[in-house]
């Protein structure tokens, strides 16, 4: 019976793990012919682009996968994943009908992202938005698009976005002209960021701040930085300090935590529920299950960063992740995962954009330039591969981790 690698989500990491994996199989299929199966195990056959999710048309941020799985040999199964018995390994899938089934494993890689944190703040769960999923994006736009019909007040044209760091800043500096398109260019829009912290940006640094502070600037965004957020109702917020913001939109993006499977494996874990690794993307304590993209944290380099939330840590952990796991069973060496370049590009709306380099995020480019590199990122690096099984391969391969964007 041949071995089996299951693979949980469908993700930057997940997609990755599992045509990484695959690379490296066929590679030595002298050695083991058929005998170890890749199966990716996801609610639908598609990546979500979610750095996306902040643009307009987010419905239709995602690829399709069934092509690209079929051409690289990975087995898919659609379901959710809401029960992993590492003592047995197996783990519990529910189809869309709601049927349950048992999968077996030799290894597992569990890739099954993050999400937005929504703390017991009273109306953020009955009023808020967000873009933490696709179906939540296209809410908002649903939503944004449905305001055209109302009369035109200062509150149907108020947008206030609860937390400045990367998501809501770029979100943002995208909503004055998703606003405008809606409502017409002659309204006045209004775009509110509440922040907890003293700072916009509190985890970028002080490098890229100027620049961001010029774009909210010159595209009038306001900031109410150092208030946090107190309640939240059908027509606006309250802050902290007792300030009253009218609007009819309020989205939420003030924090993320690793998927909760993460719980159910034995193993260290940081602030962030995400599961401590080792080089090679194995949690110490569960030999047969490795952990990539938002569900783990792993050292970057010799320096002690530690992996991101983003997609540019959650790709170059698929192809590290993919390639070991698959090793492990082929028994074979495996290559320790290392991404020594970083590099931030943030998304700074109708003013451009603004790209850094190094973990000091020292500014590379920025406004139109910057935008460039941004849109490039944000149409060609991210999405997947071709149907084809030599481009995506090369695609897989971990060396690629090597190799800055910038």
């Amino acid at each position: 019976m041949a071995r089996k690698i299951v693979i949980i989500g469908s993700g930057f990491s997940g997609l990755y793990s599992a045509l990484a994996a695959r690379r490296l199989i066929e590679e030595n299929k002298d050695r083991v012919g058929n005998g170890i199966d890749v199966v990716m195990v996801a609610p639908e056959p598609k990546l979500v682009t979610r750095p996306r999710l902040y643009e307009a048309n987010a419905a239709g941020m995602s690829a399709p996968l069934n092509e690209l799985l079929k051409a690289t040999g990975v087995g898919y199964v659609r379901g959710v994943v809401d029960v992993i018995r590492t003592k047995d390994k197996q783990v519990e899938v529910v189809d869309p009908t709601g049927e349950r089934s048992n999968i077996s494993y030799d290894r597992l890689v569990l890739a099954a992202g993050s999400r937005l944190v929504k703390p017991n703040i009273p109306g953020l769960r009955e009023h808020a938005f967000s873009i933490d999923t696709i179906t939540d994006a296209a809410e908002l736009e649903a939503h944004l698009q449905r305001l055209a019909a109302l009369p035109s007040s200062p509150e149907r044209n108020t947008v206030v976005v609860c937390g400045g760091g990367f998501t809501g800043i770029e979100l943002a500096t995208e909503l004055p002209r998703r606003l405008r398109a809606i409502l017409g260019m002659s309204e006045k829009v209004r775009v509110v960021v509440v922040e907890k912290a003293d700072v916009i940006g509190p985890d970028l640094g002080e490098n890229p701040r100027p620049v961001i502070a010029q774009a909210f600037s010159e595209l009038e965004i306001e900031t109410k930085l150092g208030n946090a957020v107190a309640t939240i109702d059908a027509r606006g917020v309250v802050t902290a300090s007792g300030e009253r913001i009218d609007a009819l939109t309020v989205v939420w993006t003030a924090g993320v935590e690793a998927t909760p499977l993460t719980r159910q494996i034995p193993g260290d874990k940081d602030r962030q529920g995400r599961l401590i690794v080792d080089s090679d993307l194995r949690v110490p304590s569960s030999p047969d299950v490795f952990a990539t993209g938002d569900a783990a944290s792993a050292q970057t380099d010799d320096k002690g960063n530690r992996t991101l939330m983003s997609c540019q840590h959650a790709m170059p952990l698929g192809r590290s992740a993919g390639h070991n796991v698959a090793a492990d069973l082929l028994n074979i060496p495996g290559q320790p995962y290392l991404q020594p370049s970083y590099g931030t590009c943030l998304d700074l709306g109708g003013w451009g954009a603004v790209v850094c380099d190094g973990w000091d995020r020292k500014i590379f480019k920025s406004g139109g330039p910057a935008k460039e590199i941004k849109a490039w990122i944000n149409s060609c690096v991210i999405y997947p591969p071709k149907a084809n099984a030599k481009e995506a391969f090369e695609a897989a391969n971990p060396m690629i981790n090597q190799i800055s964007v910038l």
